[in-house]
């Protein structure tokens, strides 16, 4: 069975950090783009950092930079990302994805650049 499987979110306060995990099993993620999405409450899922195959490209949506930071390890077939500073705001479901897109694609234009795996997604709640 083909699946991506998400976890490290959590209850967290502001100023706080978490991992997110994003490990595949039944493919390989060699050859894919990787990103990771959110969706908050009555708000439309966004892309939140995407990665290139090789870990060479990467890209962050300008509310995250300098706070999220992507990353890869093909021998585990994991994704990662890396949330520090977080703020109420980055309250939401966390979904990776994979796809064979460029990452400024698949992160900025899902709609027309659409992942062909997705996870079943980990809440990640930002409170005091």
């Amino acid at each position: 069975q083909l699946q991506l499987v998400e976890s490290g979110g959590g209850l967290v306060q502001p100023g706080g950090s978490l991992r997110l995990s994003c490990a595949a099993s039944g493919f390989t993620l060699d050859y894919k783009a990787i990103g990771w999405f959110r969706q908050a409450p009555g708000k439309e899922r966004e892309g939140v950092s995407c990665i290139s195959s090789d870990g060479d490209s990467t890209n962050y949506a300008d509310s995250v930079k300098g706070r999220f930071t992507i990353s890869r390890d093909n021998a585990k077939n994991t994704v990662y990302l890396q949330m520090n500073s977080l703020r109420p705001e980055d309250t939401g479901v966390y979904y990776c994805a994979a796809g064979p897109w460029a990452v400024q694609n698949m992160c900025r234009e899902t709609s027309k650049y659409s992942p062909d795996y997705w996870g079943q997604g980990t809440q990640v709640t930002v409170s005091a």
